[in-house]
Formats: structure tokens, sequence, C-alpha cells
């Protein structure tokens, strides 16, 4: 028996010393490791997928993320504190983000969470961050279960809303001469489906649309690429579609697309944001070309400061990256959260970082025009960037001249 409690000993101080090791990995001064003894640290989490189909928006978001904390830590840290980032893998699974979240909050001690992808893994995971009294922030998703009214206090975002994204879309298209009747959708089925098909339909209706209801509607289910189906519903609409929303990941967005443009040659093809641009570029190919997606930062070659500094901040923290929509948004999202954790003041507890966030008012980051926090405002940017894929870039929609 005492040889058995030895070895179980033995293991928990084990465990301990490899939680430890894991904190230290982005508490970098002048591009060395600081230790513990010597430097305060904030530690912070992400619950997003590093592995599965949707690897790239986790791992995007984390690298933006990372990207900062490094660059604040090489200038000194927060009121004399180094910034951590604990990364948990939920595969894109909400049992899986519930988990680590628990985890994150009461093993990881975590100040907050920052940059979780999903709504899926958002809306089962919003519950346990208002339980705990502990912040979401800067979640890579536009639902609106993430933007109540009144909204929730441990809930602030950085992005648009798919409302938002999906309205420029509508607005767009419209502008280019495609009748109401003439768009269709094809959307994953469930809450992230629901939130971006949603918006497009108040946009409709704003528009004065009344029987949204008869437009074709594909959907498919979350982790699968079965599109079929989807495909077949709106092949058979009673009128030929001319512009197709797409709301899902790239790897079933792609087949989908390479599939009905066998069918619909002259469609255009639409998709949110979370959709991941250069994953879905790459997956397409030659097919890319035309292909639109919103995009809720700016163009990954903007001389903005903000979108300048991002690009330097990957050349000496990210050595070997390449500028992305999704790291860009880490990025940005990072950069408003620590204005938040500055304004909270010396080793801040979980809510003073929300108060130091809720307090800001206008920001200004370098993006020309200011974002915004307050008590009754959980939402720093309303900002849609519409942008077509053409020779491999990304450019900015001309709508007017979008069809022929």
């Amino acid at each position: 028996m005492r040889r058995l409690g030895t070895l179980l000993l033995i293991k928990k101080c084990f465990k301990k010393q490899m939680i430890k090791t894991r904190l230290l990995r982005i508490t970098l001064f002048a591009g060395l490791l600081v230790s513990p003894l010597t430097q305060a640290e904030l530690t912070f989490g992400i619950v997003a997928p590093s592995s599965g189909g949707a690897a790239p928006l986790g791992l995007g978001m984390q690298k933006g993320i990372e990207t900062y904390f490094a660059e604040v830590n090489a200038a000194g840290g927060v009121n004399g504190e180094t910034l951590a980032l604990i990364a948990r893998d939920d595969q894109y699974q909400p049992l899986k983000a519930a988990s680590n979240t628990r985890q994150l909050i009461q093993e990881d001690d975590v100040l907050a969470a920052i940059g979780n992808v999903g709504t899926p893994t958002a809306t089962v995971t919003i519950p346990i961050y208002n339980e705990y009294e502990t912040l979401l922030y800067g979640a890579f998703t536009g639902a609106g279960v993430l933007r109540k009214t009144p909204p929730d206090r441990y809930v602030i975002n950085y992005r648009a809303s798919y409302v938002q994204e999906t309205a420029a879309m509508v607005d767009g298209l419209l502008e280019a001469g495609v009748l109401p009747e003439e768009i269709a959708f094809f959307t994953q089925n469930d809450s992230f489906g629901d939130a971006g098909y949603n918006g497009a339909i108040q946009a409709l209706t704003s528009h004065g649309v009344e029987n949204t209801a008869a437009l074709a509607h594909g959907r498919f289910t979350r982790g699968t690429r079965n599109i079929h189906q989807g495909l077949a519903t709106i092949l058979q609409a009673p009128v030929t579609p001319r512009a197709i929303i797409i709301v899902g990941t790239y790897g079933p967005a792609a087949d989908f697309i390479r599939e009905a443009h066998n069918d619909l040659p002259d469609a255009v093809f639409l998709n949110v944001s979370f959709v991941g641009s250069q994953a879905l570029m790459v997956e397409l190919g030659e097919l890319s070309e035309g292909v639109i997606i919103t995009q809720v930062v700016p163009p990954l070659d903007a001389e903005l400061p903000a979108v300048k500094a991002y690009r330097q901040a990957l050349e000496t923290h990210a050595r070997g990256s390449e500028p992305d929509f999704i790291s860009l948004e880490g990025y940005l999202a990072a950069k408003v959260f620590v204005e938040g954790v500055k304004a909270a003041g010396a080793d801040p507890d979980r809510d003073a970082i929300v108060d130091g966030l809720l307090g800001l008012g206008a920001i200004d980051i370098g993006l020309e025009e200011p974002l915004s926090l307050g008590r009754n405002d959980h939402q720093a940017s309303d900002a849609v960037w519409p942008t077509i894929i053409t020779n491999g870039r990304f450019e900015s929609v001309e709508w007017a001249s979008l069809l022929p």
C-alpha cells in the first residue's frame, strides 16, 4: 500500500509539472522563454478544433492570438505580467467542447476564453461560461446565440454577425440584378446553418420579399460531406437559382460547388467567413474562380496600420506562416482583448477582465474606423468586406458588374 501511495504521488506531481510546462510555450520576452519565477503570468484559454475537418479554423485563430500575445510579451507584457494561452482540441464537437470548457475553467483556472470556434460548440458552452462567471471573448462565429438582447455579461464578440454578412450578400445580389426568387441556400443542418440562413431571410424580408419559404434550401449534416440530397433539393427549385448562399465549412462547401457547377455553370456561389477562405480556394482549385466569401477583417494586403503590424508580427513570431483571414481575425481580436486586460489593472480576476473590456468605449487599433465596446454593446466590429476569388487572389466585389 505504501508503494502504491508513493506511485500515485509521483504520478500526480508529474501531471502538475506537465501542465506547468504547457503554460510556458508562448511566454516570450525578447525571443527567449521567461521563467515564471521572474515574471508573473496571466493565463487564458481557447477551445477549438486542432484536429479533424475544421482544424484550419481553430489553428488559424490560435496562431493569430498567440502571435499577438508573443508581440505583447516581447514588449514586456501587460502591467508587468506575460500572457499565456492554453489550447484544448474540441474537434468541432459540442460534447468535447463542453468537457474541455469545464477543464479550462476548473483545472487550468484560466481568466477567460478567447477565440473559440463554432456555433454548435458555443451553444453548449455559453451556459457553462455564464455558470462560472467566466468570459467567452472573440469567438469565431457570427451566430445570434452570442448576441442576445440584452447581452450576456460573459459573452463579448469581436466580429460582425452572420446577419450582417448575409445581409451584405443579399444587398449585393439584388444590386447585381439577381431576383429574390433566384436565390437558393445550402446550409449545415444545425445552429450554425440556421444562423446564416435566418440572417439572409431577415435581409430579404427587409427588402419587402414576402414568400421566402418558397426559396430552395438544401442541407447537409455537420461533420460529413454528404451534399447530394441538399443539391437535389436545390436543383428541383421551380426557378433556376442564379445565386446560392452557402453556410458551412470548406470541405462540404467545396464538394457542393464542384458538383453544382456541373448543373448550374453560371450560378454565383457565396460563403460566409466561417468557411475558411484559403482552405476553400485550395480545395476548389480552378473552380474557385468567381466564388464569393464575405470577410469580417480587412484585405490581407491592406495598408492599414493594424494589418501591417499583423504581417510584421507573423514574420517575427510565426516564421514561415502566410497571412490568412482567420489568423488575422485572431490577431485583431487579441489586440482589442489586450486593451481590456490593460484596463483591468494589475493581477486582475475574471470579472475585472470583463469590466475592462466593457469600459473601453471607442477603440482605435489601426483599422481607420474605431471599434467600440460598452455595457450594452458586446460586439466590437460591424464591418463586412465581401471578396471574390480572382486569379488566386481575394479581390473586392464589384456587385454592379458581377453578372454578365
